[in-house]
């Protein structure tokens, strides 16, 4: 493993109630009521990076922030980078850019309070950036944010923008410029695959993820993974739900840890900010509304990135 390439590993530091699998049958004003577990199963994840030396970037919800202030500290305290990951866990573009402001500096508020410094990495909730929801970036730019790891160039239910680059890239906001780093994808028989986190670590084979992520590293760019720390706690209470919530948030868990660890001894992978300092000059874009991104200024180049 001696002179891969680095990517990067992040984990969205929220709860098993606190999902999107779960928005329809868990009202946020009952949060407070379903036991946690979101301090003892983050403590996990940070026991795994250390049993294989790796740091990453740990974007939290406000919400667990201002309740679990002494985490946030340990992941600090670990060498972690820290990252925001909304307060409220709403999809973005289901608020209005208000709504979405005051959610954003709030949860900003509660993480640097608890963590004694700035943060500046933002991830959206179930990445809803997507072409509804570009006003954001500029809202990010705004509260202080200058990386982001929102877009994934797919196609999803939930989110997704088919087409967006997908190596790391600027977007020039209107008040300053973002650095993206999008989901992992790779291509393969004329499709792009997602790769390498949550539910694509968890239900697709091991050999598959180790696949895509070598084909990302070929190609000469960094790759992204992502995971949940109750990912990594099949004894979770269960939650009624539909069945297609069921399948997503509860397939595999038992095996989750092995294919993650199995990932951090075929890889190297460091914080979402290292990767970046490793890259060259990267392509520039801007957020054109519904019509999603356009390369901009100095750099431009054809979509995809």
């Amino acid at each position: 493993m001696q002179g891969e390439p680095l990517s990067a590993i992040s984990v969205d530091v929220e709860d098993y109630f606190q999902t999107e699998s779960f928005a329809r049958d868990v009202r946020r004003d009952d949060w407070p009521t379903f036991p946690s577990r979101v301090v003892d199963n983050t403590r996990r994840v940070l026991d795994i990076f250390a049993r294989h030396e790796v740091r990453g970037t740990f974007f939290v919800l406000g919400w667990v922030a201002e309740r679990f202030p002494d985490l946030v500290r340990e992941i600090r305290d670990a060498g972690h980078e820290l990252g925001c990951h909304s307060y409220w866990h709403r999809l973005i573009y289901s608020l209005t850019p208000e709504e979405f402001e005051a959610d954003t500096r709030r949860a900003k508020a509660a993480i640097e309070a608890a963590a004694g410094t700035t943060i500046a990495c933002y991830r959206a909730p179930t990445f809803s950036i997507t072409k509804r929801s570009m006003w954001a970036l500029d809202v990010l730019a705004r509260c202080g944010f200058t990386r982001d790891s929102s877009i994934f160039p797919i196609y999803h239910d939930h989110y997704g923008i088919v087409g967006s680059p997908v190596r790391p890239y600027a977007i020039e906001c209107a008040s300053a410029t973002l650095t993206e780093f999008p989901m992992s994808t790779f291509r393969a028989l004329r499709y792009d695959f997602p790769v390498g986190g949550g539910g694509y670590l968890r239900m697709l084979p091991l050999w598959f993820n180790k696949f895509g992520m070598h084909k990302i590293l070929d190609s000469g760019r960094p790759a992204m993974v992502y995971l949940h720390p109750w990912e990594i706690d099949p004894g979770q209470p269960r939650i009624r739900t539909r069945l297609k919530s069921r399948i997503r948030h509860y397939t595999n868990l038992a095996g989750f840890q092995r294919n993650l660890e199995a990932l951090l001894r075929s890889f190297r992978f460091g914080t979402m900010s290292d990767v970046i300092a490793t890259m060259p000059p990267l392509s520039r874009f801007a957020p054109a509304g519904t019509d999603g991104l356009v390369p901009a200024g100095a750099g431009a180049t054809t979509l995809p990135a």
